[in-house]
């Protein structure tokens, strides 16, 4: 394992990520396409009243997540971080299964980006109206949007090989930017809002609003704890990147920083999502607000509220302030799987080559492998009935595995050094991970996330091979049921038994 102290880094780097980097890097790297969509995929699925309690049971998860890779932030120093911890605590085979799956989903995350900057682009709002079906139809990208987005998506990687910390530094301006201007969204919308208008459905259990729903094309929202379990996934996406402070930490000017970076990043994150998402309920007429759910274009509901709030200019600026968000966190989400597949590298989870440094001590690479997978399923995705849906829902499965084996983690080394209040929250970090997953139907695309495993565990079996090991014969059953579950997905899907395309 690579040793690092708390006042310095790599040779190469004259100072390294500080206090405000690391905490951009946190609240860019959640702040991308989610928060975007928010109002109308939440509008779909839950009443206010039940996303209300939905973002309490989310927001209390992932606080105690924050402050176990706080904890362990601060009580292993000289770790790698939270790609690191489940090899830390479990060994290599488990550090390998956290790292890929830390991997698959920031590249595939990429590609909800990237369907986000086509959806935005061809809005009436942007570009719509002058290039109408040019970069999407039934808000999937066309021909035109898979070209303007590997346009971004080939210069974010050429930026990133040119330097990861002038790249960290270029993404904190842009969180100042785009935070700015969700937060002007949400002035407008506490000036705008209608107490009696949200009271109105408040737990979605009124035969007139599940018709206006019907009229809209959706299905009824179902018992308050259906719509609870329906908002989970759609909320957690939205907090992806909360491990990215704790992902750069061998980058940190000072690692002491990178624990009080992230919690500090949940709490602005938390203000800026339930006022993004809530208040909308409170602003306009329930059918307009459903409409705005279902729009059949696929348009980002920020950008329809905000111009039924501003008329005339409020679809534009949105418009804008998602191309420059998205474009942020595209380049945090570039950054993070090279530094993930450099961890795994050192720690022997994947072949050396997957840490070979250029001029710029960028892993190259790494960030040519990312952009091509990412260029591929942004294609492939394009074939799925809502690629958006698709490739957040696939992002977000495989982070969870990382995310529970941190959770793990804390909870093994705070039961080995008797820190109890450490331990109950590891312990609520890890069963609100796993409960979530159970879920509205998740676990079809954690069952289909195997398949991703299947080409990784051939580079984890020449990595082993390169330190004069091989796979013990536990390792090889392992990778044998994960493989059957993940080719399992396909015929399953095939016949409608899970949804997941």
């Amino acid at each position: 394992m690579t040793k690092h102290d708390d006042t310095t880094i790599t040779s190469s780097t004259s100072a390294g990520v500080g206090f405000f980097g690391l905490v951009g890097m946190v609240v860019s790297s959640c702040i991308g396409s989610g928060v975007f969509k928010l109002t109308g995929q939440l509008g779909a699925v839950a009443s206010p009243g039940a996303a209300i309690v939905a973002w309490l049971i989310t927001g209390l998860g992932f606080l105690f997540l924050a402050l176990s890779l706080a904890n362990l932030g601060t009580k292993r120093p000289e770790s790698d971080g939270v790609i690191a911890y489940a090899d830390d605590g479990f060994g290599p085979f488990h550090g390998f299964i956290s790292g890929w799956g830390y991997w698959l989903s920031a590249w595939l995350g990429n590609v909800a980006f990237g369907t986000m900057v086509a959806q935005t682009l061809g809005s009436d709002y942007c570009f719509g109206q002058i290039l109408p079906g040019f970069f999407t139809v039934d808000g999937n990208p066309t021909f035109g949007g898979i070209l303007v987005v590997s346009v971004v998506l080939w210069l974010i990687t050429l930026l990133v090989i040119h330097g990861v910390e002038s790249a960290s530094f270029l993404n904190a301006v842009v969180m100042v930017v785009k935070v700015a201007s969700i937060a002007l969204f949400i002035m407008f919308s506490l000036f705008a809002f209608n107490a009696g208008i949200f009271t109105t459905d408040f737990w979605g259990n009124l035969s007139s609003s599940a018709g206006i729903i019907a009229d809209a094309g959706g299905d009824a929202l179902g018992s308050v704890t259906n719509q609870i379990e329906q908002c989970f996934l759609i909320m957690m996406w939205t907090f992806i990147g909360i491990e990215g402070a704790s992902v750069m930490s061998k980058r940190a000017a000072k690692k002491s920083e990178v624990g009080s970076a992230t919690v500090l990043g949940l709490v602005i994150l938390l203000v800026i999502y339930i006022g993004a998402s809530i208040l909308p309920y409170g602003v306009m007429p329930y059918k307009d607000f459903i409409d705005i759910a279902y729009d059949p274009n696929s348009t980002p509901a920020m950008i329809l509220v905000f111009e039924y709030l501003a008329p005339g200019w409020g679809g534009a600026f949105i418009s804008w302030s998602i191309i420059i968000s998205v474009i942020g966190s595209w380049l945090s989400f570039t950054m993070l799987p090279a530094e993930t597949t450099s961890v795994m590298a050192e720690h022997h989870l994947l072949p050396a080559k997957w840490d070979e440094r250029n001029s710029h001590n960028a892993p190259q690479f790494s960030l040519i492998i990312v952009g091509a997978l990412t260029e591929i399923f942004i294609i492939v995705a394009t074939l799925s009935s809502d690629a958006y849906n698709f490739a957040f829902s696939m992002c977000t499965v495989t982070i969870v595995i990382t995310w529970a084996y941190a959770a793990a983690y804390q909870c093994k080394y705070s039961a080995e050094h008797h820190e109890g209040a450490q331990l109950v929250a590891g312990i609520i970090a890890l069963a609100f991970q796993v409960i979530a997953m159970c879920l509205g139907g998740n676990w079809q695309f954690l069952l289909t996330a195997c398949l991703g495993y299947i080409p990784g565990f051939f580079f984890y079996a020449a990595a082993r091979k390169e330190v004069g090991g091989g796979l013990s014969k536990a390792e090889i059953v392992s990778c044998i049921i994960i493989a059957i579950i993940g080719v399992s997905a396909i015929p399953l899907n095939m016949a409608g038994i899970i949804s997941v395309f």
